[in-house]
């Protein structure tokens, strides 16, 4: 796990959107980064579809098809793994906000599993809400982080991803998202 080498990147990826969207005054900037993470997480359960009762189809979307512009199909995409990604994004850049990043460089988060999938994706929702509660009070938020890494680490391995992949998924990922800030997305 090379953590330190993701952090690096995410922190050049936020510098690049500080630097394009400025922080407003009074703009709480780690808040906005929290709930980015919380709604990241909801579309994540709703890409793994275990939870969806009320359907025949609750299998993940780990093959969804591209389309091109006639609609034919261009390939597949592994969308859980892609939203698990986009998670990770904003748990790197809440890190680096918060000076966690440091708190890694000799060691790794140990992921925590839970009883079941849904269990897991609920523990790592709670302690998301936690740290927005707890953002401001530095003696507990990087415990708390440091809840949500582990069981973001869990919840991973739970929907079936190596660290290789998660590590490959996100390198493709910071590279569109510096090609999004090319384009002005």
């Amino acid at each position: 796990m090379k953590l330190q080498k993701l952090f690096e990147l995410q922190r050049q990826l936020d510098e690049r959107i500080e630097r394009e969207h400025p922080r407003q005054e009074g703009e709480d900037r780690l808040a906005k980064k929290i709930l980015a993470l919380m709604v990241e997480l909801g579309e994540l359960a709703n890409e793994w579809r275990g939870f969806k009762y009320w359907s025949n189809d609750q299998k993940p979307r780990t093959r969804k098809p591209i389309y091109n512009v006639l609609g034919g199909t261009i390939g597949h995409k592994n969308a859980v793994l892609e939203e698990y990604v986009d998670c990770l994004h904003f748990i790197l850049s809440i890190g680096n906000e918060i000076n966690m990043n440091e708190v890694y460089e000799d060691s790794s988060p140990k992921p925590v599993y839970l009883d079941d999938v849904i269990y897991q994706f609920m523990f790592v929702n709670q302690d998301i809400t936690s740290l927005y509660y707890n953002r401001h009070n530095d003696d507990i938020n990087g415990d708390i982080y440091d809840l949500i890494f582990s069981g973001f680490l869990g919840l991973g391995q739970m929907l079936g991803f190596t660290w290789e992949q998660i590590e490959a998924a996100y390198m493709q990922k910071n590279a569109e998202n510096h090609r999004r800030q090319d384009s002005n997305y």
